[in-house]
């Protein structure tokens, strides 16, 4: 990472080929949403990204609360369906610094958000996580099971595909003195729970005033919605695993056999 006064430069000789592209395409789609701040794409290539330079600082409870009220906008700007990529891209989608494959496109057009989450977020990480020894054969069905739930449909709602961050984890969201950022984005259209559970992930400043100032300006949140944040976040659970070893296979584990 580079900082200069007014831009912060990301490079990677070897990064899969797309990577950067990818990030730039998902920011300048977030950006036009009408909702939460996105850091401006000064420069891309296959080597690096130049973002403009934020200068944060401390969340207050305000902001949190315009935030909130920010993300229901850019959610609500839409997707074409459940894994479309940013509009205007047609390239490969990764989650991670690493860069991890992330299935977006016509590879999953069509299809309802179980269905989507079953077969492209948590199977084929549960699948890398087991390989890498992860897991075992028995705690691998417990994902087997949750899939053949999701597959039919138990926790489906009425809502569309909503315009997602995708990592949107602390780390990914600046404050300056007023308003929040994004950055480093795994854009897709997906559902509006994917972004709120993982705003909880390692924690997040002031996430209740956050959630409920979401909650208070969309009109898409299932009821009883709280309590299904531990399903969205089985998938990124899953990518940690794959990335970071048996560490995280615990916590993927017990959310998964929440709702199993």
């Amino acid at each position: 990472m580079e900082f200069g006064p007014d831009q912060v430069v990301k490079r990677r000789a070897r990064a899969p080929k797309g990577f950067f592209a990818a990030e730039a395409a998902g920011l300048r789609w977030l950006a036009v949403s009408g909702g939460t701040r996105v850091a401006r794409v000064l420069d891309v290539s296959g080597s690096h990204i130049a973002l403009e330079r934020i200068r944060d600082g401390a969340a207050s409870r305000r902001a949190a609360a315009a935030f909130g009220e920010s993300l229901a906008r850019t959610h609500d700007a839409g997707a074409a369906g459940f894994g479309a990529r940013p509009s205007g891209y047609s390239g490969p989608c990764f989650i991670g610094e690493i860069g991890l494959p992330m299935p977006a496109g016509a590879e999953v057009a069509g299809l309802r958000w179980g269905e989507f989450y079953a077969d492209y977020r948590v199977l084929p990480y549960a699948r890398m996580a087991r390989e890498d020894g992860s897991f075992g054969a028995g705690e691998a069905r417990v994902f087997d099971r949750l899939a053949d739930r999701l597959r039919a449909g138990e926790f489906d709602d009425d809502a569309p595909a909503a315009r997602i961050h995708g990592d949107l984890w602390a780390g990914n969201v600046l404050f300056t003195s007023d308003e929040a950022v994004l950055i480093d984005p795994a854009a897709h259209g997906g559902h509006r729970l994917a972004d709120l559970a993982m705003l909880s992930f390692t924690g997040f400043p002031h996430l209740e005033t956050v959630w409920d100032s979401y909650e208070a300006s969309s009109e898409w949140l299932p009821a009883g919605w709280r309590g299904l944040a531990p399903l969205h976040l089985v998938h990124p659970l899953l990518v940690h695993t794959a990335l970071f070893g048996s560490g995280w296979a615990g916590a993927a584990l017990r959310a998964a056999e929440r709702y199993r």
